[in-house]
């Protein structure tokens, strides 16, 4: 008996340690709010200074209507002017965030440079063709008649994107059947003016301060004061557009943010209103 008793007072020590074990033990710990949620993108905000080809004023515009509204956390500035002064203007320091420029080359003498955050991005392509006034009062009927005497051309700077592809365009009209041999020269016999940037030639056909010029088909198509001389296709010369994220932006994601975006169906959508070709 006494034996018996010894024992099931030991099944019951047993029981009792066992029970006040489990109630003393550690409880786990409550997942955190950022264990049990994972953290999303921060959305865009700050200020952008873009730099634009002037032939792209207009689609800017639209576009920072655009982007703007679906990050309203940020500003939009953009300036506009021919690339190659927007590329001088960045290597001297301008506060720029992106350069959106007419051609390739001007994106890759900053990327020479080291000034960019990456390679230049293509978002678009244009095409040339002839403007001439409303009224046409030189009466100019084909790109031929560019290099009859007294014909009042207005061109732009030699540095400006425009006059490269005219240069290459002319070169090319020269070889066409009709066109005189001597009609390089006799068109750069014919310019009266050149002009900070495309912008300015068009302005100037539009007042009539100018019979011709030669300049984007986006360029035409958005002005209401000049007719388009169409250019053979086969002369025509294919404008590239690119960009570049600066490196010292001061707003690197928003900048790459809207690089990508531009160049993405969003952008393509809005350049293709104002008569934008797809890269090249």
């Amino acid at each position: 008996m006494k034996y018996r008793l010894a024992a099931l007072l030991a099944v019951l020590a047993l029981i009792v340690g066992a029970c006040s074990s489990a109630g003393t033990a550690a409880p786990t710990a409550a997942p955190t709010a950022a264990a049990s949620v994972a953290p999303s993108a921060a959305a865009l905000s700050g200020s952008l200074t873009i730099y634009g080809a002037s032939s792209l004023k207009a689609a800017l515009a639209k576009a920072e209507t655009a982007f703007t509204a679906a990050n309203p956390g940020v500003t939009i500035t953009i300036s506009t002017d021919s690339s190659s002064a927007l590329e001088t203007q960045i290597e001297q320091g301008a506060p720029a965030d992106v350069f959106l420029s007419a051609d390739t080359a001007n994106p890759l003498k900053l990327v020479a440079k080291g000034l960019t955050a990456g390679p230049p991005v293509k978002f678009a392509g244009n095409l040339l063709t002839v403007i001439v006034p409303t009224a046409n009062p030189a009466a100019i009927q084909t790109p031929a008649d560019l290099a009859k005497p007294g014909i009042k051309i207005i061109a732009a700077g030699a540095s400006v994107p425009i006059t490269k592809y005219a240069t290459i365009l002319v070169a090319s009209l020269a070889k066409e059947p009709g066109y005189p041999a001597d009609f390089v020269a006799k068109y750069n016999a014919n310019v009266v003016s050149q002009e900070d940037n495309v912008a300015a030639v068009v302005s100037k056909i539009e007042l009539g301060e100018g019979d011709a010029a030669i300049v984007y088909v986006t360029d035409a198509k958005s002005s209401t004061k000049v007719t388009p001389i169409a250019v053979p296709a086969d002369a025509n010369v294919p404008a590239t557009y690119s960009g570049v994220v600066i490196k010292a932006s001061k707003n690197p994601d928003a900048a790459q943010a809207f690089m990508t975006w531009f160049a993405g169906p969003d952008g393509q959508a809005i350049l293709a209103s104002f008569g934008f070709l797809p890269p090249s």
